[in-house]
């Protein structure tokens, strides 16, 4: 028997049950930035001068977050000097809503309540997922790779990949959207049956930050294809593009309204 099945036989089962139980393997990974307006100073913009991507702005004096344009860079958290902005562990942000991505002082607590008190409904069908990398710098697709490692196991929720668009039901898309690649992704949602999803997964394919700037950079899939779901990050990390696919199904609730974090 060669060592390496003797080794994997020894140590048994090392697939997590998240989501359903057990460990996500995200434990102290660092989420995207955290706003507590009430300690915000009236009058100061450093944390506005020192996004890279422009993710922040003031509107009447109050910051503003959309993070469709955050790469969890953290450098507003060490920016502010009244500790405003903070770090957190919140990486599940995938959403159905472009606006929710955006985060709003005035979130009602009613649909705050609700919205932590939804539950997943039940599988509706298994899915397959055809994905294009439309300019990414390859970040995306290190984490995606990790979704079959033996600690995630996509498989064991009914997900696939399929190298043909022919059988696939969703369309993941990373990058910006590169002039290249704007034909070819195109094509590839024509080849793909009825009923079809879009997934704009990571920063740039949201919203094309940081590179929505450049000569080369495309600005993210809103005016190109109809996105279903929205997950940005830089990368977003395994746990949150599981997150965001059974969202795509309804076998997990949307943690993000407002901009706002359910916990």
């Amino acid at each position: 028997m060669p060592l390496w099945t003797w080794t994997g036989l020894k140590a048994g089962k090392a697939a997590t049950r998240w989501p359903q139980s057990g460990p996500d393997g995200q434990e102290g990974v660092l989420g995207m930035p955290r706003l507590d307006i009430a300690a915000c100073r009236s009058g100061c913009d450093l944390c506005v001068e020192s996004c890279p991507t422009q993710a922040i702005h003031q509107v009447d004096g109050e910051p503003v977050i959309d993070y469709g344009r955050c790469i969890v860079c953290q450098r507003c958290v060490e920016e502010c000097p009244e500790g405003a902005m903070q770090s957190s562990y919140d990486w599940a942000f995938g959403v159905r809503q472009r606006s929710d991505l955006i985060w709003s002082s005035a979130l009602e607590s009613s649909a705050a309540e609700d919205l932590r008190k939804r539950i997943a409904a039940s599988q509706r069908r298994s899915l397959h997922i055809r994905h294009v990398d439309a300019g990414s710098c390859n970040a995306c697709e290190s984490e995606i790779s990790a979704l079959d490692n033996p600690f995630y196991n996509l498989h064991r929720l009914g997900i696939f990949f399929t190298p043909s668009p022919r059988f696939a039901d969703l369309l993941m898309v990373t990058g910006p959207v590169t002039a290249p690649m704007h034909d070819v992704l195109l094509a590839t949602w024509e080849a793909m049956p009825e009923p079809r999803s879009v997934m704009a997964t990571g920063t740039c394919a949201v919203s094309g930050a940081p590179m929505d700037e450049g000569y080369a950079g495309g600005s993210g899939l809103e005016d190109i294809l109809p996105v279903d779901i929205w997950l940005p990050g830089c990368p977003p990390n395994p746990a949150a593009l599981i997150h965001a696919l059974l969202l795509l199904v309804e076998r997990m609730p949307q943690k993000v309204t407002g901009g706002q974090y359910a916990r």
